[in-house]
């Protein structure tokens, strides 16, 4: 049962930036008034695509505090060095 309780907390542990934190910290540093995050299904998108970047071979824009593609993500995102963009600006 110990186990049990040690991998639990480890798992809480990993759960840095959590998706209120990520989402507001993206918002704030969006240009414009309108907010470029409404859901987290944009933010596991963004993350995945710019994961599938690094295992493919792209450097990281920070300092890898691990070494999983996904966690680097994002915490790219998190400390802007990647930024999404809205549908609009896309298309463009």
């Amino acid at each position: 049962m110990a186990n049990f309780y040690k991998i639990i907390e480890r798992k809480i542990k990993m759960i840095h930036p959590s998706y209120a934190e990520l989402t507001q910290r993206i918002n704030d540093n969006a240009e414009g008034e309108q907010a470029v995050i409404n859901s987290r299904y944009s933010i596991c998108i963004a993350t995945a695509k710019r994961a599938r970047q690094l295992i493919d071979g792209a450097e990281p824009l920070v300092i890898p505090k691990c070494d999983k593609p996904l966690s680097i993500a994002v915490q790219e995102l998190y400390e802007g060095k990647v930024h999404i963009l809205p549908n609009e600006e896309i298309e463009k």
